[in-house]
């Protein structure tokens, strides 16, 4: 029996490999463009270094993510044909820039795994963060997700919900919480 340490630079993970099984084999990453989202993937590739598992890379688009297609454009019902036209084509160009953006960031990301000998694959979808998470995690059979966690206000934890919250209640796995920065520093 051997021990690793997987060492992020925020936090410590010991992983155990018992007679030359890998207990890791498929870790999720669930990202989106903050700046936690970062601090996540860095976490994944060393634990999938250290282990040896292959990384899958998740972007789920929603409408409540920084950068996300304006939707107080769209028009009224009411509104004139060319009104609803000019609005929903601006909210189309706005929501491909949007997914191209996704694609942009995962795949460099991708490749920056691959480039230290981890095999990386990536994906986005559009829909609820917590179920598209916990949903890839079941068809793809991962072992582990990995997200993270920041801090909200209640008033939006009521409204919104929290994503780390329910992927924690309803994954079919384990789940890693990388904490931001700012919650560390709020927590001192």
């Amino acid at each position: 029996m051997a021990d690793l340490r997987a060492n992020g630079g925020s936090s410590a993970l010991w992983v155990k490999i018992e007679e030359g099984v890998i207990m890791l084999q498929k870790i999720l990453v669930a990202l989106d463009d903050s700046a936690i989202g970062e601090q996540v993937f860095n976490e994944a590739l060393c634990l999938a270094k250290a282990t040896g598992a292959r990384l899958m890379l998740l972007h789920v688009l929603s409408m409540d993510e920084k950068g996300s297609p304006d939707t107080a454009f769209l028009p009224n019902p009411d509104a004139s044909d060319f009104t609803i036209d000019r609005s929903v084509t601006a909210y189309l160009e706005q929501l491909e820039a949007f997914k191209t953006a996704g694609l942009n960031r995962l795949r460099e990301q991708a490749n920056a795994a691959q480039l230290t000998g981890v095999p990386t694959e990536f994906t986005q979808t559009l829909g609820a963060p917590g179920y598209g998470i916990c949903d890839l995690a079941r068809t793809w059979g991962a072992d582990l997700i990995i997200t993270g966690r920041r801090s909200r206000s209640l008033v939006n934890k009521l409204f919104l919900g929290s994503v780390s919250n329910y992927v924690i209640h309803n994954a079919p796995c384990s789940v890693m919480t990388i904490h931001s920065q700012d919650d560390k520093s709020i927590a001192k």
